[in-house]
């Protein structure tokens, strides 16, 4: 799905489990469209922190994000997992500001994503 792979803040480092899936209808998505154009990943970002509406992508990202990022994705597909792990990559590595956007609202304690952070700004992809 879209917006579950682009904030992979939820589908990082994930290991797949006996768990229904999500869905897997945006996996076709190309995520690097979406990180090149900055309006476009604002809007999705934005999305996921309830400040504007959402597209369908918006609103299935929304409703998985929290079980995502707490169970390490282990309902999401491979796509999504790749995707996931890249789109993290580039929000950690190049957009600092909406990834912290992003896990004040979803972790602020950041009990979850601080385990993604090392391994994410150490990947060279």
């Amino acid at each position: 799905m879209n917006s579950l792979v682009l904030f992979g803040l939820i589908a990082l480092a994930c290991v797949a489990g006996a768990e229904e899936l999500y869905t897997s209808r945006f996996d076709s998505i190309d995520i690097d469209a979406i990180l090149q154009n900055k309006k476009l990943l604002n809007s999705y970002v934005q999305c996921a922190l309830d400040k504007a509406t959402c597209t369908a992508e918006g609103k299935e990202l929304k409703s998985h994000i929290k079980d995502a990022l707490q169970n390490r994705c282990t309902k999401c597909t491979e796509p999504q997992k790749m995707k996931g792990r890249r789109a993290i990559k580039h929000l950690i590595n190049e957009e600092p500001e909406l990834w912290s956007a992003l896990t004040d609202h979803y972790d602020p304690t950041k009990i979850y994503t601080v385990q993604y952070e090392k391994e994410l700004k150490e990947i060279k992809q």
